[in-house]
Order: C-alpha cells, then sequence, then structure tokens
C-alpha cells in the first residue's frame, strides 16, 4: 500500500509538471522554416530598433528563420547584402502564462552553433500570434520613459 501511495504522488507530481497540451500544440505549429516579413511600431514616426543585440530592425526584415522545437534550438539568417549576413543560432522556449486567455511568452536566447551562449542574456517576447500560416511577437521596451511596443511579423515558408 504504502509504494502504491508514492507511485500515486509520483504520477500526479508528473503530470501536474508537465508542458501544458497548448504549448505542446504550438510546438508543433511552430516547428519548420519562417520569413519576419515586416517589423512595425505601436508609435509613428522613425526609430533606430537593433533587435536582439544583434542588428538593425531593417536588417532583420526579411530574414529567414527556422524553428526546432525537439530540441528548443533554431537559426535565423539576415541576406540583406547592405547588413551583416550570415546564420545566427539560438535556443527559445515557449511558456504559457495564461491558460485562461491563450497568452505566451516566448523567450528567445543566442548561442552559437554549438548551443552555448556567450553573455547569458535572454530576450522575452509576447507569442502575440501564432498559426499554420503566420505568426506574430510583440516585445514592450522603454522609449523615453514610456512603453514602446515592436511587433514582427512572420509568415511560414514550409514545415
Amino acid at each position: 500500500m504504502k509504494k502504491f501511495l508514492i507511485l500515486a504522488v509520483i504520477a500526479a507530481t508528473t503530470l501536474a509538471c508537465g508542458t501544458p497540451k497548448t504549448v505542446q500544440e504550438s510546438r508543433k505549429v511552430i516547428k519548420g522554416y519562417w520569413s519576419l516579413d515586416n517589423i512595425t511600431y505601436d508609435s509613428s514616426g522613425t526609430f533606430n530598433v537593433t533587435l536582439f543585440n544583434d542588428t538593425s530592425s531593417e536588417c532583420m526584415e526579411g530574414s529567414s528563420w527556422r524553428f526546432i522545437p525537439n530540441n528548443n534550438t533554431g537559426n535565423y539568417n539576415i541576406d540583406n547584402p547592405n547588413c551583416p549576413t550570415g546564420e545566427r543560432n539560438f535556443i527559445f522556449t515557449i511558456q504559457e502564462i495564461d491558460p485562461t486567455s491563450g497568452l505566451y511568452d516566448f523567450l528567445l536566447k543566442p548561442t552559437n552553433a554549438k548551443g552555448k551562449s556567450d553573455t547569458n542574456a535572454g530576450y522575452r517576447l509576447r507569442l502575440a500570434q501564432l498559426n499554420d500560416s503566420s505568426m506574430r511577437w510583440e516585445q514592450t521596451v522603454s522609449l523615453d520613459g514610456k512603453p514602446f511596443k515592436i511587433n514582427m511579423n512572420f509568415s511560414k515558408i514550409q514545415d
């Protein structure tokens, strides 16, 4: 009886701490190749924005992204010849922050090709929209002491 009780507690703990079904479904949808089509802001004007401590938003537009959810890795390529081109690697995590509203956080951490981070810096974004053909990330930063939202709009290229 004592062994059964211990097994029941372990099983309940494992099930309670498992990945939510909606996060598992999101991983299936995000898998594959995406294009970062455009970047918009919630304020009008001209802004000098550097994304992920890497390059300008102008250079990021048109970049191609690959997400590999079975090991939470991916990469993106900057192809614009007027920018520092090449492949960049990252690890990512999707976290459900409110099951009733379907809100998710997307954590992205730049790494080298071996999955190691030089700075250990990561970026928290809101996974605002995700379906089989499009995805939108929102990042809120501070501009002149006020919230400033950056929207990154992706379209799916292939699974």
